[in-house]
């Protein structure tokens, strides 16, 4: 699976209006599971030596050991939809881990659903328009898309993401380079969507799986900030390779943000009424007004993969 067809942890955490926790009464899963090596900070723009082992190749020899490392293009094609199940990290003083649902159908469309505070934030597109519906700000009717959500929304690339069948769908992929990324080589692809966008994806060498993606910088606290993702913990789905942790770092913030898979169904039966607008809330099921809460004490259970904070 390619980056979340959503936003990154951290940006979807404020959209819906759940970061920084702010609501009376949370339930928190905190994990407790041994830490893994946090992610280096790059010192340099200057990529460090590659190891001499690594093949040399060319953009299209690197393009056809991804395809095939993640389970070949005609399982992707046969992939009509997702529901994932799993936990967001809204972060916070303690690691706040909160339940969603993401469920995908093709074209493109999306619903993501996040439970917090014993309600729950909606984000909704269903090919030509979006809406999010956020409680935890008291906000009771569903809100559109603002122009940059919608237009990032009409440009996703599908569950594959860009690099499978990229030129079916008007992508140029260009071998940039080598680098090296937490201790492995890997190559550095710059991929241009159809719209004139750019990512940046790192290639393990070994693997030939997505590392790390950077998109196009993202507004986050009205600034715009670079963005980048690493992928973890590959694991086998019914013949496609997927990610379930996905971590993003956003400039000059500090730690970083995940999602975690807990479980992921192909193909499942969507309806496309859950796509349509959200409905409004009544005023029972409005929260009181949102209020800063302290996190520290609260214990809970970790059931997601561990994730580290840096």
């Amino acid at each position: 699976m390619p980056k979340f067809p959503v936003a990154c942890a951290l940006s979807l955490a404020v959209a819906l209006g759940i970061y920084p926790p702010q609501a009376a009464a949370i339930k928190v899963t905190r994990d407790n599971a041994a830490p893994r090596t946090a992610v280096p900070p790059r010192q340099s723009e200057q990529p460090a030596p590659v190891p001499a082992n690594l093949p040399k190749l060319s953009v299209g020899q690197i393009v056809d050991r991804n395809v095939s490392a993640r389970g070949g293009l005609s399982a992707w094609r046969a992939v009509q939809s997702m529901t994932i199940t799993g936990k967001l990290d809204a972060g916070g003083k303690k690691d706040t881990l909160l339940p969603y649902t993401l469920q995908v159908k093709r074209p493109n469309k999306q619903r993501l659903a996040i439970e917090f505070a014993g309600h729950t934030a909606l984000q909704v597109f269903d090919g030509a328009h979006g809406w999010k519906l956020r409680p935890f700000l008291n906000r009771a009717d569903p809100e559109p898309y603002s122009p940059e959500e919608l237009k990032k929304a009409l440009s996703e690339q599908g569950f594959e993401g860009p690099i499978i069948d990229y030129a079916a769908k008007g992508n140029k992929v260009e071998l940039e380079g080598t680098e090296m990324l937490e201790g492995k080589g890997t190559y550095r692809l710059k991929v241009t969507t159809r719209e004139g966008h750019e990512q940046h994806v790192w290639i393990d060498g070994s693997t030939f799986l997505e590392a790390k993606i950077e998109s196009n910088p993202r507004r986050f606290d009205g600034q715009m900030r670079k963005v980048e993702t690493y992928l973890r913990d590959y694991r086998k789905v019914q013949g496609l390779t997927v990610p379930f942790v996905q971590e993003t770092h956003v400039a000059r913030v500090a730690g970083a943000h995940s999602m975690t898979i807990d479980k992921l169904v192909l193909n499942a039966k969507i309806d496309d009424s859950a796509f349509a607008r959200p409905p409004s809330l009544t005023a029972q099921e409005m929260p009181a007004q949102p209020r800063m809460v302290k996190l520290e004490g609260t214990a809970g259970s970790q059931t997601a993969p561990a994730v580290s904070k840096p």
